[in-house]
């Protein structure tokens, strides 16, 4: 019962292994945002919205309907090569022709289908997203490189291809909205969750930074995330305060998607112990679920991992260091902007710590953190997103 129990948090957690990014995009192909395909996914009145919402425990205020597509689009790989990326893009049906834009970033999940753009099983993301453009907003989620429809596997918490893609998905967006006879404001109000909040802080920072033409960052709002892998998300993995299931998720997802990137490993079995060394890649292909990987692992992360990864985890040195270096350092810029953390005391999957480490490597009057008190991980999404929006649109009104 205890394990089972252990899975389900591991299903609820969208985790998210903390992410930094650079300061400036890869050189890339000259085409990137451009439009592969458009699908047109729902298109609902007020009324429909509002239950929809609802249903989703989305407690948030709806001024009008909604529209919402999937975009397939043109970015770079990890490796700054060609290749595609899918994202939802959500506009609010209303006669505004020029909209703010909030980007939102998705939380930790394993399975392609359960991405924002594509996910016809629980909506959660995809919902959260809707909650903005039912405000007034015109709504941006991408599904990160690997997700949804995009080829391969995902990079898991790389944050310079989670800025890339989301990037890419706002110049689609722009084109997007352009053939809709509308126009998007380039300051744009970026928000996310676990994975997504740390994916915010990455694609915030580089906004900020003016490395991706044609928009910069109005404020900026994310929520539990991982910002700081080497000092506490991966200490907090291994000594407990992460609950085991989603501690060993976690550390295998990390290990696996940077290993393409950084080569960690030459053989799983350099990581991982046997049996699961013969079984942990091709369970983050994106084809297996939360709880399908967690069952299939063992219980903690010293059972998984090998004493050399478990050290290299707190203490990451050569090819580790550089993969650590890549998913820290998303908070290691002054904003000029208003930042707002969110975070709660009650959280198992990302402690509390993360954000502290980041509003003070920030080190600016214009951040701050909201303590969201003892709700756990999933929690502090149901009680940060309607703060979050009622501040936007008090301060950064849709139009």
């Amino acid at each position: 019962m205890d394990r089972l129990r252990r899975c389900l948090v591991a299903v609820v957690v969208l985790l998210g292994a903390a992410a930094g990014c650079a300061d400036t995009e890869p050189e890339s192909p000259p085409d990137r945002g451009a439009i592969v395909s458009t699908t047109p996914l729902m298109s609902l009145p007020p009324e429909q919205t509002a239950a929809l919402l609802a249903d989703g425990d989305i407690r948030t205020p709806v001024r009008n309907g909604v529209d919402a597509f999937r975009l397939e689009y043109r970015t770079i790989t990890p490796q700054g090569g060609p290749t595609t990326a899918s994202g939802l893009v959500v506009l609010p049906r209303s006669d505004s022709r020029r909209l703010r834009v909030v980007s939102y970033e998705h939380g930790t999940i394993t399975l392609k289908s359960d991405a924002p753009s594509v996910d016809t099983r629980n909506l959660s993301e995809r919902l959260r997203t809707v909650a903005f453009a039912a405000a007034g907003y015109a709504a941006t989620a991408p599904d990160y490189l690997g997700l949804g429809n995009g080829p391969g596997t995902h990079p898991y918490t790389h944050a310079p291809s989670e800025t890339s893609a989301s990037a890419d998905l706002l110049r689609a967006a722009g084109s997007f909205a352009a053939q809709q006879h509308r126009e998007l404001d380039p300051n744009v109000l970026v928000t996310g969750f676990s994975q997504g909040g740390h994916a915010a802080m990455a694609l915030g920072k580089a906004l900020h930074a003016g490395t991706i033409p044609g928009f910069g960052v109005a404020a900026l709002a994310p929520i539990s995330g991982p910002y700081d892998l080497q000092h506490v998300q991966a200490p907090a993995a291994l000594d407990g305060r992460v609950v085991p299931g989603a501690a060993v998720l976690f550390l295998s997802y990390w290990l696996t998607s940077m290993n393409r990137i950084h080569p960690l490993y030459d053989d799983p079995t350099e990581a991982f112990q046997q049996p699961y060394a013969d079984k942990v890649e091709e369970l983050f292909d994106g084809f297996h679920s939360e709880i399908t990987i967690v069952t299939s692992l063992a219980a903690t992360p010293a059972q998984v991992l090998t004493p050399r990864f478990l050290q290299l985890a707190t203490e990451p040195t050569g090819a580790a260091a550089a993969a650590v270096a890549e998913s820290d350092g998303t908070c290691d810029w002054q904003p000029r902007v208003p930042v707002r953390l969110y975070a709660s005391h009650g959280d198992r999957a990302v402690p509390y710590p993360n954000a502290e480490h980041c509003l003070r490597a920030l080190a600016s009057g214009n951040a701050t953190l909201r303590d969201l008190g003892e709700v756990d991980h999933a929690g502090s999404a149901r009680t940060a997103l309607p703060e979050i929006l009622d501040w936007f649109q008090r301060e950064f009104p849709p139009n």
